[in-house]
C-alpha cells in the first residue's frame, strides 16, 4: 500500500501517476541508455501544437536526476539531434564526454575548496602583497 501512495504523490523516485498514464495514452518508447533510463516520444512522432516541437521525456531508473542523461541522449532529449542514439547506426561518444558522475553537492564527496569553512583546515592563507581597503 506504501509503495501505491509513493507512486501516486511523489516524482523524486521515478515516475507519478500521471506521467505514467500520460506515457500509456501519448508516448512511443524510443530507447533506454546504459543507466536504465527510458526515454519516449508522441506517438508517431507527431508535432506538439502548444510546443510547435516534438515532445520526448525520460523516466529515471530509481532517483530523478538531470544530470544522470548520457551526452547522445541529452542531445535527443535538447532537440540538438534529431534521431536519438537508440536509432543511430556508429553512435560513438566523442573523447571530450565523460561518464556521468552524480552531483555531489550536500554530500560529504562535495567539492571543498582551500579555504571553505568545511575543510577544517581554517582560513586561507594571505597574500602578503594583499592590503585590504579602509575607509577614511
Amino acid at each position: 500500500m506504501k509503495q501505491f501512495w509513493i507512486f501516486l504523490f511523489t516524482w523524486w523516485k521515478g515516475q507519478t501517476f500521471g506521467t505514467w498514464w500520460h506515457t500509456r495514452l501519448n508516448g512511443e518508447f524510443v530507447g533506454e541508455d546504459e543507466f536504465g533510463n527510458r526515454y519516449y516520444r508522441t506517438k508517431g512522432g507527431k508535432i506538439d501544437p502548444g510546443l510547435g516541437f516534438q515532445r520526448r521525456w525520460v523516466i529515471f531508473n530509481g532517483e530523478v536526476d538531470g544530470s544522470a542523461i548520457p551526452p547522445g541522449w541529452h542531445g535527443w532529449m535538447h532537440n540538438r539531434v534529431d534521431v536519438p542514439p537508440s536509432e543511430e547506426t556508429g553512435y560513438r561518444p566523442w573523447p571530450w564526454q565523460k561518464p556521468h558522475r552524480p552531483n555531489p553537492t550536500g554530500t560529504p564527496n562535495a567539492e571543498r575548496p582551500q579555504g571553505s569553512i568545511l575543510t577544517g583546515s581554517g582560513q586561507a592563507p594571505v597574500n602578503p602583497g594583499y592590503r585590504a581597503w579602509q575607509p577614511e
